[in-house]
């Protein structure tokens, strides 16, 4: 099975937000939608935690740590645990997404390094107060119309020195084997497709929309800034998979099924159906061979002295 390579803690109803940091939002239930992204971004943590580790070879004692487009806030408060000398902004337009990011800093013990700031992305980022040491940007760059001006207003945020890091591309998830025992085989392939027209769709539509070659870093070196680097980082987590594991698939699922189910003929749609009955020992609840695994892929650069 295929998951959503645009994004991990992304709204991806059809008709509703793909991403954090954009849009209004106002028919989205955030404490319904903060819970979902609040698991995602946990099981997901070894793969935050890794691209910190690997960030911080070049980035020292930063003072000011930006999460562009934060969501729930796991990732900025990973980000304070990874960075114990640095104050971290958690950025986001959903206003009930950053009480929950102050709530998760408080119970962490983060809480008087912690700050949130509620706009859209890029232009909130001129209200920072002083310019970030590290501005992450988790998917969250791919819902601006002009992913070029966007860059350039991030990294125009950026201290002499500074680093601009995101993660943008990857691999499809994969859920289940290419053969499921019901349905046809290839279901995952299939998927992908609707998710790619559907992702083109939604850059198309966005206001000022921009075609740009996705070439990460040739497109931090024209935003004025040097040394682009690129690492990707797996998360692979086999079978047999915990119960928590397990809810990400089925809500991932069901979410794909509202999103992009009238693109699946009968036969495929009746198959999603399957995966998602818990009473059917083919779901994705019952099933001994479900896993998880996918490629993360997170580009930097940094801003010259």
């Amino acid at each position: 099975m295929a998951h959503d390579h645009h994004g991990t803690e992304h709204r991806s109803a059809h008709g509703h937000r793909h991403g954090h940091g954009h849009g209004s939002g106002t028919d989205i239930d955030w404490n319904e939608m903060g819970s979902l992204l609040e698991a995602q971004a946990e099981l997901l943590s070894p793969v935050y935690e890794r691209a910190m580790a690997w960030l911080a070879k070049e980035v020292t004692e930063p003072g000011l740590i930006v999460d562009a487009g934060s969501g729930p806030g796991v990732v900025a408060c990973l980000f304070a645990e990874a960075f114990p000398g640095a104050r971290v902004l958690a950025v986001d337009s959903a206003g009930p997404l950053l009480e929950r990011a102050r709530a998760r800093a408080a119970r962490q013990g983060v809480a008087d390094r912690f700050d949130t700031l509620t706009g859209e992305l890029p232009d909130v980022l001129g209200e920072l107060e002083y310019p970030a040491d590290l501005l992450w940007a988790s998917r969250s760059l791919h819902h601006l119309g002009d992913q070029r001006a966007g860059l350039t207003a991030f990294a125009e945020r950026l201290a002499p020195g500074g680093t601009l890091a995101l993660l943008e591309g990857g691999l499809p998830t994969r859920l289940l084997p290419r053969d499921i025992g019901i349905g046809r085989p290839g279901l995952s392939a299939r998927i992908d497709v609707l998710e790619e027209e559907w992702f083109a769709r939604m850059r198309a539509d966005l206001p000022g929309s921009v075609a740009e070659i996705e070439d990460w870093p040739a497109l931090l070196t024209a935003a004025g800034l040097r040394h682009a680097r690129t690492r990707s980082f797996l998360l692979d987590l086999p079978a047999p998979l915990s119960d928590r594991a397990r809810a990400y698939i089925a809500s991932h699922l069901a979410r794909l099924r509202d999103g992009i189910g009238d693109g699946l003929d009968a036969d495929d749609l009746a198959t999603l159906d399957r995966l998602l009955d818990p009473a059917d020992p083919a779901s994705v609840h019952r099933r001994p061979d479900a896993f998880i695994l996918s490629a993360y892929t997170v580009h930097a650069a940094v801003r010259p002295l």
